[in-house]
């Protein structure tokens, strides 16, 4: 009897040759896929598939969608309670906006969460930032936002300075700003109060979106107006400011704002030492206005429409978007897609 391993029986490993490299099976996130089932190192699933042959992506509101499946990749903001982190789908690759809240909070602040909830999950449209899902566990809040990797307008505008007219029109008609406030004001019955560049969201596909909801507040009476005093100074309206009661309209003062913050590089008021110093300039003053010898006609003209002391002389979200200045430069074809690429810090994916 011949003892194993001796003369010359030897042990044949057939090894792959190149074309049957493991590689071709592998995602770029590591998982082993054939056909419909994935293993990586959370585990194995067996899912359907799209036309495309991959996992199908994740769509808002999606009951499927489990804080499990998300790896965090970085910070990338903080805010009042919490962080926001850049975070990947383990099965589809997919990008998402992750805010984490503590709830051992003020009692203001966590009724400024719920309010951006109830609004965030209420609101699909290509015009605001979507709101995937939220989960509560053990004290924290974590909701699943759509990621805008080319971060904010107030971001945007630390690199580039100034944004140009044809780019601002963009933003207000093709991207469309405009389009998401006529959403809010007239779908939704709700007035934003928070509308300013840290909160108007851009990515890589020229898309401008609106975000953060917190103190936005819904109207359900009759009279279209509320009388509540909240969101960032610097952007109200002279009745918001003075807390009398505002309606939509109260928005599109702080649109006008932000346009004119974006074409001349600084905020529209000087710095004040104080709030009350803030509410004297905003109320007593003349409001403020694109310089005729920088801008054209037509763009002062916008701005003025929006920046109306009495709010019946301020035009609507709709009546903004037949304006003059949004159509001047549409022989440009401008691409937004590109010159947010380009004019701005390298985008946010990683």
């Amino acid at each position: 009897m011949r003892k194993a391993g001796s003369g010359n029986s030897k042990l044949k490993l057939s090894v792959p040759g190149h074309e049957a490299s493991i590689g071709k099976f592998l995602t770029q996130s590591g998982t082993f896929k054939d056909g419909n089932l994935l293993v990586n190192k959370d585990g194995l699933r067996i899912v359907s598939h799209s036309e495309e042959g991959g996992p199908p992506l994740i769509k808002p509101l999606d009951n499927q969608l489990s804080l499990a499946d998300l790896d965090a990749i970085k910070v990338v903001g903080t805010g009042t309670g919490g962080i926001v982190q850049l975070v990947r789908h383990k099965w589809t690759n997919q990008f998402f906006a992750l805010k984490v809240i503590q709830m051992n909070i003020q009692e203001d602040i966590r009724k400024q969460i719920a309010q951006e909830l109830r609004i965030s999950l209420s609101t699909q449209c290509p015009f605001v930032v979507l709101c995937y899902q939220c989960f509560y566990d053990n004290g924290v809040i974590s909701i699943v936002l759509e990621y805008m990797d080319g971060g904010s307008l107030a971001d945007f505008l630390k690199d580039v300075k100034t944004i140009p007219e044809p780019y601002l029109a963009a933003i207000c008609n093709q991207a469309s700003v405009l389009n998401g406030l006529i959403y809010l004001h007239h779908e939704k019955h709700i007035i934003h109060r928070d509308l300013k560049p840290s909160n108007i969201l851009i990515n890589h596909s020229g898309e401008v979106k609106i975000s953060d909801f917190g103190v936005s507040g819904i109207i359900a009476s009759s009279s279209g107006q509320r009388d509540t005093f909240t969101g960032t100074y610097n952007y109200m309206s002279p009745e918001r400011i003075t807390g009398q009661k505002h309606g939509y309209i109260s928005d599109i003062w702080s649109l006008g704002l932000v346009m004119l913050e974006c074409a001349t590089g600084q905020f529209p008021y000087p710095p004040h030492d104080s709030f009350y110093e803030l509410l004297e300039e905003v109320v007593e003053q003349p409001p403020p206005f694109a310089p005729s010898d920088q801008f054209s006609v037509e763009f002062t003209s916008f701005i003025s429409e929006c920046l109306q002391k009495n709010p019946t002389d301020r035009k609507s979200a709709q009546v903004l978007l037949k304006h003059p200045f949004l159509s001047m430069y549409d022989d440009l074809k401008v691409d937004l897609a590109s010159y947010f690429t380009s004019a701005g810090s390298p985008l946010a994916t990683f």
